[in-house]
């Protein structure tokens, strides 16, 4: 080991002597040591960093291998099981497993390189858990919430039809096996969402979804600013702040467009206080409109601003000005 750590150190020298660019310092010397021992570039590349991490880093794993009380493959698990360490943690295995020839007297391979109890884990993923619980505080992360989105005709789910489910990603599913899995989801308390979702009756294309969500997703939230402008409560022109379910969402309220009102954070917490009512007003064709009452009986009307309209014409006709005559 020392001879190919000497060997490198030396061609590196001759070149840094020349003025050579760093880059051309250990160009080749990977190669010039495979072919030395009659093996690969990339392996005398290993064998390389090998040699250079046992003289520089463990030099009692390098004693013991030349004094033949640790053969070159035991000396090769020592330093690949070592290399993620620090030169400081590296120095540190080796005093305590090396310094003592008797230490590793009688241990095999597997229990040179056993990681402990590991539950089964890889190095990479003990690294990556040891790395989330020095962030973090916490040992093991809370449950990962799974969403499986089953989509199933009407019919399919509540009269017994026979057109298939469909499984996004992975394809169509059988009617009986996707109402069995409902019924098992629904029996072991695992929480169950049905949302209502629209397609066209002649082309069968999606063309809307209710969403049950208790936050309006950004898409939405973004055409509620649009179409509000500024909060919803009558003689507020605050910015808005929330993106509130006019019936409430603890009172089955949807998140949708028509439930939902944009108002600002004080609004929102006074409309919370005990008396008060509102509700979104169905009026097809016509700007969205919310009923809000308060606690002393009174109503009052908000409906939405206007889109900006077409500009029209000016009934008042332009004078034209003669151009100003040359001097």
């Amino acid at each position: 080991m020392g001879d190919t750590g000497d060997v490198a150190a030396t061609i590196r020298a001759d070149r840094k002597a020349r003025r050579l660019p760093q880059s051309e310092w250990d160009r080749g010397i990977a190669s010039q040591i495979g072919l030395a021992r009659r093996e690969s570039p990339n392996r005398g590349g290993r064998h390389l960093g090998f040699a250079r991490a046992m003289v520089h880093e463990m030099p009692h794993t390098l004693a013991m291998l030349q004094t033949g009380r640790l053969n070159e493959w035991r000396a090769t698990l020592l330093v690949r099981e070592t290399a993620c360490l620090s030169a400081e943690d590296r120095g540190t295995i080796d005093r305590r497993l090396c310094s003592d020839p008797s230490t590793l007297d009688g241990v095999g391979d597997a229990g040179l390189i056993a990681t402990g109890d590991s539950g089964g884990r890889t190095r990479n993923q003990l690294m990556v858990d040891l790395l989330f619980e020095r962030g973090t505080g916490a040992s093991v992360a809370g449950g990962v919430p799974v969403a499986v989105d089953l989509v199933l005709s009407d019919e399919t789910l509540l009269a017994g039809g026979h057109e298939a489910a469909e499984l996004p990603g992975y394809g169509p599913v059988p009617a009986g096996i996707a109402r069995q899995l409902l019924a098992d989801a629904v029996s072991t308390d695992t929480d169950v969402l049905l949302q209502r979702v629209y397609s066209c009756p002649r082309s069968g294309a999606l063309t809307a979804m209710e969403s049950q969500a208790r936050t309006f997703p950004k898409g939405l939230a973004k055409l509620i600013d649009l179409r509000d402008r500024t909060c919803r409560t009558p003689w507020c022109d605050a910015p808005i702040r929330h993106h509130d379910h006019i019936r409430s969402h603890d009172d089955s309220g949807p998140t949708s467009a028509h439930n939902g009102a944009g108002l600002c954070a004080a609004c929102n917490y006074a409309k919370e206080a005990p008396g008060w009512v509102a509700r979104p007003v169905t009026r097809p064709g016509g700007r969205h409109l919310i009923d809000l009452g308060t606690p002393t009986g009174h109503h009052y009307n908000s409906t939405a601003p206007p889109l900006p309209a077409a500009a029209r014409q000016s009934a008042v006709e332009a004078v034209p000005i003669a151009p100003p005559r040359a001097s």
